[in-house]
């Protein structure tokens, strides 16, 4: 693998920018940050890749390239098959926002040769691989247009390269993982016609008696039932029943 043909300054950003993924990146090893070299499709072809643009204080497009242990422990959570975009977009705020203020778009689920191909077709595309014991675990790949000039400030890294994390495995590397939460009273079904029919004041029959625990669901998942509860002013639930997995349709 060849160096980029960026700027020295520049590189410490990018380097930056792959602490800051790897502080928040969900993880089974303890990886460390390699030197950054110019992107290429062969760098790590196992796994999944989520790939964003980004605009703002700078304008590009992230790639972060993941094992197949965390893309099989989200596909195999007892909370049922969770969302790796989510998961992995953490880490890829973090690395753009090493270079400013950034918006980022919602991401795209990608193959790892494909990913790394397209990002290293544009100009002066960098990536910086993830390591363990010296194997590449994971890739960060950045490609800004146009880069930062070498008196742009160079960021806070937030997770030193030589800091080792203990292993986690399973579940424990889901820890950090935001999901979706939502409280359901009940449900029914309608016609097309009904629904069209609806206006301001109709009264919608749920299939659940007044007073029945609401539904507490992870992801669509059922998890937990409970009582609605007022907590200043918002409604909250108080937590009665947790259901174990595999019962939520009794």
């Amino acid at each position: 693998m060849t160096a980029p043909t960026i700027t020295e300054p520049q590189l410490a950003l990018v380097r930056n920018a792959a602490d800051a993924a790897l502080a928040v990146l969900p993880t089974s090893r303890a990886l460390t940050v390699g030197a950054p070299v110019a992107a290429s499709g062969g760098m790590l072809t196992t796994g999944q890749a989520i790939t964003a643009r980004f605009s703002g204080a700078a304008t590009g497009e992230v790639v972060v390239v993941v094992g197949q242990d965390l893309a099989d422990a989200l596909k195999e959570s007892p909370l049922g098959e969770l969302d790796l975009t989510a998961a992995v977009r953490p880490a890829l705020e973090a690395a753009s926002r090493v270079f400013g203020p950034t918006v980022l778009d919602p991401g795209q689920l990608m193959e790892p040769a494909v990913a790394l191909s397209a990002i290293a077709a544009k100009d002066n595309a960098v990536a910086v691989p993830l390591l363990d014991t010296g194997e590449v675990r994971a890739v960060l790949a950045l490609a800004l247009s146009p880069w930062p000039s070498d008196g742009a400030p160079a960021g806070m890294a937030t997770r030193s390269s030589s800091g080792a994390a203990p292993m986690r495995g399973g579940l424990d590397m889901l820890h950090d993982v935001e999901m979706e939460v939502s409280a359901e009273l009940g449900r029914t079904r309608m016609s097309v016609r009904e629904l069209l029919s609806l206006s301001p004041g109709a009264i919608v029959e749920l299939d659940r008696a007044a007073g029945s625990p609401a539904d507490l669901l992870v992801n669509g998942r059922l998890v937990a039932r409970g009582e609605v509860v007022v907590i200043d002013e918002n409604f909250g639930i108080r937590i009665t029943e947790i259901v174990a997995p595999g019962s939520e349709r009794e």
